[in-house]
């Protein structure tokens, strides 16, 4: 029988990896599970709703994790929960991989499998198990929902006899699923929305939202996105020519969501100071790109910043501020990943390291990373390079390797799905 293990997350993060429905579920696929005490109080699912679905509640971290064969997280866990855990046992969760690659390269040598969420190839039988997807739709909605708190106006245009209150204007800059989700929700609140991306591709569906697309479509826009359906890096002309065209725009907005992101790199800044300063007194700024620098200048990570009047919101972990929506997706995502893992017949653990969903998210096994542009970043040119491209079966990046293509619900933007 396989064991799973669950930890307490840390503080400031409130969803979890498993919920009673997931553990039914894994308990019926043949595993038994594991959960420390108190560990889905913060996204309100009680220690007798996991025993009732048949988990052991355990009082530590360390007796949670001891014995576990997998060991589920949101987050990527402290080093003393990793090295509780046996070697050789695998650890899946959303690692962080492109941050604190010491710290990552560490908990690879305790011997530890390493499995990313965030690095799953996007194909079609991997959509249940995209993280990123399930975790952006519900900030992107989040975003508007905060932005519409803080902006002390009505959203949508209201008829009335001492006159008429004018429909906010939302821009939404990158159109990825958490882009795509903005755009509906603020929609639906009855604001005005206009968005804006990099990739030809979005076009259309930002149009069957009711929203209007904004941006330069020249060339080198039609020619804008990768094979993976990621955004490419643009030219500088284009970029200015961009930039141009977004700052006339943005004098008029009341309202700015971005959420442009890609793998692996600084977020790319979309509104300078300049941009800021253009807009009105109470206009709202929602950065969801800020744990990554921020697509806007002057945005700081879990801060609100009022510049000239505009307020700025940094918020971060937005789809954690939903922990019970949060994690029943997640926790989903991580259910449907291991039962890919293990044995329908026997119901025993049978990792195949030559199925493509291992080959992307696995960062780490023997004590070493096998991901290649992990193992570049670290400067180990040698063995943990050649491990790279032995276990992803070719010299490419497992978070950049393109897979074949799928028809998600909504589409990527620069990197944020």
């Amino acid at each position: 029988m396989i064991a799973i293990g669950v930890p307490a997350e840390k503080d400031d993060e409130p969803r979890i990896g498993v919920t009673p429905e997931t553990v039914k579920k894994l308990v019926k696929a043949g595993a038994a599970v594991t959960i420390r005490t108190g560990a889905g109080l913060r996204s309100h699912f009680s220690d007798p709703e996991y025993a009732a679905a048949g988990a052991k509640i355990a009082n530590s971290d360390a007796e949670a994790v001891g014995d576990a064969d997998i060991v589920l997280t949101v987050r990527r866990p402290d080093p003393a929960i990793v090295k509780a855990m046996k070697t050789g046992a695998s650890l899946i969760g959303m690692l962080d991989p492109f941050s604190d690659t010491d710290g990552l390269d560490a908990l690879a040598k305790t011997g530890v499998k390493l499995f990313a969420m965030e690095l799953m190839p996007r194909i079609t039988r991997a959509q249940v198990m995209d993280v990123l997807s399930s975790q952006s739709n519900l900030a992107g909605y989040k975003a508007v929902i905060d932005a519409a708190a803080v902006f002390e106006r009505a959203l949508p245009m209201m008829m009335t006899a001492a006159g008429t209150v004018p429909a906010a204007r939302v821009f939404v800059m990158g159109v990825g699923v958490a882009g795509l989700q903005a755009i509906a929700t603020a929609r639906r609140l009855g604001a005005i929305v206009t968005a804006t991306d990099v990739r030809p591709a979005v076009k259309e569906q930002v149009a069957s939202l009711g929203a209007k697309f904004i941006a330069v479509e020249d060339e080198e826009f039609k020619q804008a996105e990768t094979s993976a359906g990621y955004a490419k890096e643009m030219s500088e002309a284009y970029k200015k020519k961009q930039a141009e065209l977004i700052a006339e725009h943005v004098k008029n907005q009341d309202i700015i969501i971005t959420t442009a992101l890609i793998p692996g790199r600084p977020a790319p800044k979309l509104l300078s100071k300049a941009m800021i300063e253009s807009m009105r007194p109470g206009s709202v700024i929602v950065d969801l790109a800020v744990e990554r620098g921020g697509n806007a200048e002057l945005a700081e990570p879990g801060e609100t910043v009022e510049h000239n009047g505009v307020r700025i919101l940094g918020k971060l972990n937005l789809a954690g501020s939903l922990p019970v929506n949060a994690s029943s997706l997640y926790a989903r995502n991580l259910q449907a990943f291991v039962e890919s893992l293990i044995d329908k017949q026997t119901k025993n653990l049978a990792i195949n390291f030559d199925d493509e969903l291992v080959k992307g998210t696995l960062i780490a096994k023997d004590g070493a990373i096998v991901n290649t542009a992990i193992a570049e970043r670290l400067g180990k040119g040698g063995d943990a390079t050649a491990s790279a491209k032995s276990a992803n079966g070719n010299g490419k990046p497992a978070a950049t390797k393109a897979p074949a293509k799928r028809q998600p619900k909504g589409s990527k933007s620069g990197g944020t799905p």
